[in-house]
Parts: C-alpha cells; structure tokens; sequence
C-alpha cells in the first residue's frame, strides 16, 4: 500500500454500457414532461420511484418505454447527457459510452435529427462542465423492421463525426433474436461503426452464439450466461471480446438470483475482459461506485475493470491514449474494495 499522498476522490471508471433514457432523475422527468405535455401516470418524484419496482424483465420494458416517451425535444436530449455525465463524473467517470434507441422515439413522433443532434450536442457541454468524454452507440430496436434498423445506421453515419461510434441490438432478447440484423449490421461496419448488441442476459448461450455468426461484435453488452457453454467461453476468450457486464442490473431484472451466484469472477478467471457499468441507473437505484463495490467484492482488482473497458472503447486512437494516461499515472494501490456484502441472500439495497 503506497504511504505517499492519495489520489483525491474515487477512482477513474470508464462505463460503456448505459441506457441514457434510463439515467433521468425523476425531478428531471417530471420537469421534462411537463414541458413537453406529456402525461404521466404519477405526478411525484415519489409516484416515479414506485414506477421502477418492476416484478420482471418484460415489466421492466413496460414501463422504460412508458417513461422514455416523455423525452421529446433536442434540448431533452442534450440535458440527459450533460446531466449523467456530472453524475457519473461524481463517481470517478473519465469515459462513457452512451446508448439511445431512436427508432422508438421517430415512431412517436420525434425527428431522427432532433434526437441525435440533441445527443451529440451534449458531448462538448460534457467535457467542458464535468472532464468526461461521451460517446454514443445507439440501439437498434430488436422489436423494429430491418427497413427500420437500417435507416437508423444510415442516420448515425451522418453523426460519425460528431461521436456516434458503434451500433447496438437492444429491447427484448426473448422474443427478437439477432439474426434478422445481419444485413443491418454489415451495413454498419461498412460505415465505420463497432458492433455492440445485447446477447446472453435473460437469454442464454444460444442468443451470443447467434450475435458472434452474424453481427461479428466488438462487444457484447451482457454476455453473462457464455458460463454456461464452456466452448463459447473459449471463443469469446479467442476473439478477445470484451463483456459490458452490469452486475446489479443483473439482479433487478432478475436474470442472477444473488450476488453469490453471479458469473461476473467466472468470466474474468476463464480471461474474458470484463468492463463494468450501471445499465440503467436511476431506474435501479444504482451507480458505477455501487456497480464498482459489487464487482471488487469478488477480489477482483479495480483497474482490471478499467483496463477491460478501454479495450472495449470504440472512441478514436487519440482518446484511447488519454484513457490509457489516466491508468498509467493513477495510483491504484490506494484502492480498497468497495464493502458490499456477498453473502447468499445479499439484496442490491
């Protein structure tokens, strides 16, 4: 343990798995949709809080869609990043990868560039106002048409240069599996974009396999039941792809019943990298420290999380060097595990 003078605050995080839809505070909803006269069903910070008791994953999706909705205009869009990135940056956040999904909102109404300018937009007022750098990789609906999906990449391609650096599949594993989106994510590589869809959270090892023979990932957000396939392991392993795994949405939604039993030290003992994010933060009550206390319960160091998420990264060589400095000059000898408590019936509370 170093004896000299410690880095001041928590130490450096990069998250590159979060649903930006899902990190509004409910005062800032309330706010939002009052602007935007959308109807809520609640009217109180307290009424929004009971909104995210969710029985299951399917119920979880109910009403994400239900809140997101009210999310209508550029500046809607912009304060949701400038907004996370000051909370995130609160617990040690120097990167984040951002995710959106579009195609829901263009269906209610809302213009493809209202939403990606407003996004965009945020990155600079990020950087300035909080010292993080924001990204984004917009989701793909799995529940949309291939037409859909594909004008979705041909919009981001016109925001290439303005942050937008991967695409992903996201909404409801269980019933949308990713095959269909070959076409689509071909067409996105040949734009220049990574490939980061949803595989192997409340599904199992049959829906990464199904991502790895045709969308050809970069990442995989989730990926957590690959334990269960010793030989998918291995190729994850192989290929060197990295998991956004998000360990306590894991146990909101239910796809790990305990911490106990999470396959996170699994995965990262078979040499799998493993970054580490919030999912949906605000809507399961959590952060990256919480997020963070979790994943080092394990005994796993915390710049393994960090080094894991800067492979992952789809932002430019420049930025990755940044990232890499921060590593190299922190010092991480003067990081304790975050006190979570690991026994059997351990809640996320």
């Amino acid at each position: 343990m170093s004896t000299g003078p410690q880095p001041a605050g928590p130490f450096p995080k990069i998250e590159l798995h979060v649903h930006l839809e899902a990190t509004v505070r409910p005062e800032r909803l309330l706010e939002i949709a009052r602007r935007n006269d959308y109807p809520l069903p609640v009217e109180t910070v307290e009424g929004v809080r009971r909104l995210y008791q969710f029985r299951d994953f399917d119920h979880f999706i109910e009403v994400w869609i239900l809140v997101t909705n009210a999310l209508r205009r550029e500046e809607d869009f912009r304060q949701v990043v400038v907004d996370y990135a000051g909370e995130a940056a609160d617990h040690g956040a120097v990167y984040i990868e951002g995710i959106f999904s579009p195609i829901e909102r263009v269906a209610r109404g809302v213009d493809w560039d209202e939403i990606f300018s407003g996004y965009c937009d945020g990155i600079a007022e990020a950087r300035a106002r909080h010292g993080v750098e924001v990204r984004f990789s917009p989701d793909v609906t799995r529940g949309a048409s291939v037409d859909w999906a594909m004008k979705m990449v041909q919009v981001a391609a016109r925001y290439r240069d303005r942050g937008i650096v991967g695409i992903g599949l996201g909404g409801e594993e269980a019933r949308f599996p990713p095959e269909p989106f070959e076409s689509v994510f071909r067409t996105a590589r040949d734009a220049g974009f990574g490939s980061v869809p949803h595989a192997g959270e409340v599904v199992g090892p049959a829906s990464i396999w199904g991502a790895l023979r045709t969308l050809e990932p970069d990442r995989i957000r989730h990926g957590i039941r690959a334990v269960e396939d010793p030989e998918l392991v291995e190729e994850i392993r192989t290929r060197g792809i990295v998991l956004d795994v998000c360990p306590v949405s894991n146990l909101r939604t239910h796809a790990v019943a305990t911490p106990a039993e999470h396959p996170l030290p699994q995965l990262v003992a078979a040499g799998i990298d493993c970054s580490i994010s919030t999912d949906d933060p605000e809507m399961f009550d959590t952060d990256l420290s919480r997020d963070y206390a979790l994943a080092t319960s394990y005994g796993i160091a915390p710049r393994t999380f960090y080094e894991a998420g800067l492979r992952g990264a789809l932002c430019d060589a420049e930025t990755k060097a940044s990232l890499a400095g921060i590593a190299a000059t922190y010092d991480w000898s003067s990081v304790t595990a975050g006190g979570w408590s690991r026994s059997p019936d351990a809640s996320p509370d």
